[in-house]
């Protein structure tokens, strides 16, 4: 599993394809490798749940206020969702 700390949606989405389908750029070393990692963001409410509150608020409570967390967390679901569909058609 990944832990991500990114700032905004599209910084996300390009680091979790990176880790599930292989870099989409196709300029580095992990261009068409499958890592199929599964990629979650601080501040969604399951990781966040797992860390005890007064640690969460001092190491990552102000920049939850400032990130988009919606849209973070929904490019992360569509990345998994994504990956997920991709690994039944593998074994399809």
């Amino acid at each position: 599993m990944v832990l991500l700390g990114t700032p905004n949606p599209e910084s996300s989405r390009l680091v979790a394809l990176t880790l599930t389908e292989g870099d989409p750029t196709w300029a580095g070393p992990l261009a068409g490798v499958r890592l199929e990692l599964p990629v979650f963001h601080i501040t969604e409410e399951s990781i966040k749940a797992q860390v005890p509150p007064e640690v969460y608020e001092a190491q990552v409570g102000l920049a939850e206020a400032v990130l988009d967390t919606r849209a973070i967390r929904e490019t992360l679901e569509d990345v998994r969702a994504r990956a997920g569909a991709g690994a039944k058609e593998e074994t399809a």
